[in-house]
């Protein structure tokens, strides 16, 4: 998905930040709850497949899409709407694919593997990590605080801050002085539990995009030897 999106907008340069965001949240959404939008809007098509995650998932009101709709549309939506607060078989509530269903129940109880499955259906937040090298989370959360980006300290990672919401942060001075970084708090933990010690020799053999690889870095203080290899050149290029 993220490869078709980053085709997609290559190719369509006229989209504003407004509407990337837009369309990037409408694919993610129905590809989260792809089930449920199948149970409730059967053979709709893709079109209606939108409208559906506009107004089921995205919470978009039926008044804001009434120019949107053609006749008959708003019936139809209204009551896939009310489809979808129904009763729902346990696989749609889950909204995964029945092998993976399969999969899990021979390790989970099926509440536990609901829940797990409902966490799943969730956007994930957008987590930061402050280059503790050159400024403490604490500093990093004063900065984001003064210029009126809310943000918390993450509840695992002692280098992670969750940001509310999805601010352009790459345009951040922080950012662009190298004083945090875009990571999910899982792939900061990694770094952590390897914990990486000044002058040891560090091999990092799935880097992709060197996230976790400048995390290491940064416990190692920048000394010692640390290797990225990973079998796509072009992201260890980037």
């Amino acid at each position: 998905a993220d490869a078709v999106l980053s085709g997609f907008f290559r190719n369509h340069r006229e989209a504003g930040q407004q509407d990337r965001a837009l369309i990037a949240e409408t694919v993610y959404a129905a590809l989260r709850r792809w089930r449920l939008m199948h149970a409730i809007a059967p053979n709709g098509g893709f079109r209606r497949l939108v409208l559906a995650v506009w107004a089921i998932l995205l919470g978009v009101n039926l008044r804001e899409l009434e120019a949107l709709l053609r006749r008959g549309e708003r019936g139809w939506l209204a009551a896939a709407k009310s489809a979808a607060h129904g009763e729902q078989a346990f696989e749609v509530q889950c909204d995964l694919p029945d092998w993976v269903i399969a999969a899990l129940r021979r390790r989970f109880a099926d509440a536990d593997l609901l829940r797990h499955a409902q966490a799943f259906q969730q956007p994930a937040a957008l987590d930061l990590r402050a280059n503790l090298a050159r400024r403490s989370r604490e500093e990093v959360l004063g900065r984001l605080a003064a210029d009126g980006t809310a943000a918390n300290a993450t509840p695992y990672s002692p280098a992670g801050i969750r940001l509310a919401g999805k601010p352009a942060i790459n345009r951040h001075p922080l950012f662009l002085a190298g004083e945090i970084e875009v990571q999910d708090e899982g792939s900061q933990l990694v770094a952590w539990l390897v914990e990486p010690k000044r002058g040891e020799m560090v091999v990092d053999f799935c880097a992709g995009a060197g996230g976790k690889t400048l995390a290491l870095g940064m416990l190692m203080r920048s000394t010692g030897r640390l290797y990225a290899f990973d079998v796509s050149a072009k992201r260890m290029e980037n």
